[in-house]
């Protein structure tokens, strides 16, 4: 018999007794963990933690637990989810021009390597409408014309946040979607949209990355995965990696490197975040791997 398996991801003030009382309520309930993580952080003085584990008592559904844990968290001031780790989270794509991280995405997405659903790809051009087309999946061509003015540029982002509300989508991945998004954007999607930058923040911020890059001679380029915020790439930062380079690379070969980091560390914070892997630490990240 297959039992229901669950994640439960919570955050409180460290304190005594935390690992216990959750262990012991999921004992109760029937429930055995399969997996647990925990990090207790000396400067935040927070404790966070990830439980997966499956529901063997079958009298014990998902509402008793959420209604059960719900009390126990109360008396702790846990910040806390509770997710069905069997359901594929929904995932939006966005991007521009440059395609290899929507394409390294949809090609882990088709092969089983990223278990998300893909109901739609947002784009203000129409240049991957065919890659769209042949994986089956709605492109919304939404144009937004360069110098286009903050009532364009709020209107364009209003349909974007409707396909997102009607598609009932857990996360927002702008796979070098190359526009800013506004605040009250940002705002709506909090916590669950992550960009790639094309540079290892918070260094060589911009346009061309790799040609700062090169003027400065670096030995080393990088990406970096972040959640997206108000603050242009100021967002928690998921994942980062780095490739080394030297002195005999023209930037057109950084940037072909920097593209394969790019699509393994965008993959990484992707696959981290559906498995509900991430917990947001004020500025910062906690990433159960």
């Amino acid at each position: 018999m297959t039992h229901p398996e669950y994640i439960l991801t919570l955050s409180c003030l460290d304190q005594r007794g935390i690992v216990h009382r959750v262990s012991g309520f999921l004992a109760e309930r029937g429930c055995n963990i399969i997996d647990s993580a925990q990090f207790g952080d000396a400067q935040s003085q927070l404790f966070f933690m990830r439980v997966h584990f499956s529901a063997e008592d079958t009298s014990v559904g998902d509402g008793i637990l959420r209604s059960d844990f719900s009390a126990l968290a109360a008396t702790m001031q846990m910040n806390w989810q509770l997710h069905d780790a069997r359901k594929k989270p929904r995932m939006m794509l966005m991007v521009s021009k440059i395609g290899h991280c929507l394409n390294d995405l949809l090609f882990r997405y088709k092969s089983g390597l990223l278990p998300v659903e893909i109901p739609a790809i947002v784009s203000n051009h129409v240049d991957f409408y065919q890659l769209a087309a042949s994986y089956n999946i709605p492109f919304h061509h939404m144009p937004l014309a360069a110098g286009a003015s903050p009532e364009a540029r709020r209107a364009q982002e209003e349909r974007v946040l409707e396909i997102v509300n009607a598609n009932d989508i857990d996360l927002v991945v702008l796979a070098r979607y190359m526009q800013i998004l506004s605040p009250a954007m940002c705002d709506a999607l909090k916590g669950r949209a992550i960009n790639i930058h094309h540079s290892f923040l918070p260094s060589f911020k911009g346009a061309k990355p790799y040609y700062q890059a090169h003027d400065r001679g670096v030995k080393l380029i990088g990406a970096t995965a972040h959640f997206v915020t108000g603050d242009l790439d100021e967002g928690p930062i998921i994942e980062q990696d780095v490739e080394r380079v030297d002195h005999a690379m023209i930037p057109d070969t950084l940037t072909a490197i920097g593209r394969d980091v790019e699509c393994v560390v965008l993959a990484r914070a992707v696959k981290w975040f559906v498995e509900h892997r991430i917990l947001l630490n004020g500025y910062k990240t906690v990433v159960f791997k």
